[in-house]
């Protein structure tokens, strides 16, 4: 079986979810040119435990973990299902990788995980898998956890990061009363990370607080940063790397979207 490539998608603000625009459209494009997954494995920046958890319910429960948002959001449902077997597979290799381990038989997709499945995946022809982060172990335990779920992409696993490349939402309501103007770090800090991704410089991007412009402004915690070092550390090594959609929603969430494909 081919090696999948490890994608990082944003999921931006719950209402990306009835208006996807060109992020969406290129996510779309991103998995359309994939074979089938057998599983596909989701870590949202919004499923957030002590130690690493791998749900294992047979159905997912679409979450609606937001408020104060259009009606019509709250309507919309992904039919998601799990595999036993697959999530089994899932926990043995973190186990395997020396990271403690828990399995979650209830849970079910929180918006930063089924608003990017429903739009790349609207049949919900494969199982899904979601595993959580763990914010107080930074980016390191993140890139950490990437090369435990490394091996199951040779095994047909399609392995998802799901967050934003800039998060600071004290910023949107700032910037929404000057008349929405863009923070200059909302365009540089992406393009910190694109050159040190592109440069494959490991140790500056998990000392990325200390090291690029801006990243506590960017990052006022981790979470969102997360799911990017999951997926980059779980494409193996020296994968070809594809930055295919750059964007701005809401003033402050960058829409940063990578395939990281292996070489062989």
């Amino acid at each position: 079986m081919n090696r999948l490539p490890t994608l990082f998608v944003p999921h931006g603000a719950p209402t990306f979810a009835l208006d996807p625009g060109a992020a969406g459209a290129a996510m779309v494009d991103a998995v359309a040119r994939l074979p089938k997954p057998r599983a596909i494995v989701i870590i949202s920046a919004h499923w957030d435990t002590d130690i690493v958890s791998v749900g294992s319910a047979e159905t997912l429960a679409t979450v609606h973990d937001f408020y104060g948002f259009p009606q019509a959001l709250y309507e919309l449902t992904y039919p998601a299902t799990g595999n036993a077997e697959a999530s089994h597979e899932v926990s043995a290799a973190i186990a395997k990788a020396g990271l403690p381990v828990v399995e979650m038989p209830s849970q079910g997709l929180d918006h930063g995980a089924w608003i990017p499945l429903r739009l790349m995946f609207p049949s919900a022809e494969a199982p899904v898998i979601p595993v959580s982060v763990q914010s107080h172990l930074g980016v390191q335990g993140a890139y950490a956890l990437g090369r435990a779920l490394a091996p199951l992409a040779d095994q047909g696993f399609l392995i998802i990061g799901s967050g934003n490349l800039t998060h600071n939402l004290s910023d949107y309501r700032i910037a929404r009363q000057n008349g929405g103007k863009v923070p200059a770090y909302v365009h540089d800090f992406p393009d910190w990370l694109a050159e040190k991704i592109r440069q494959r410089d490991i140790s500056a991007l998990l000392d990325y607080r200390k090291q690029a412009p801006d990243a506590v402004r960017a990052h006022p915690s981790d979470e969102h940063l997360q799911p990017l070092c999951v997926a980059l550390g779980a494409a193996g090594n020296a994968p070809r790397i594809d930055r295919f959609h750059t964007g701005i929603s809401d003033y402050v969430l960058a829409m940063d979207a990578y395939a990281f494909h292996p070489l062989h």
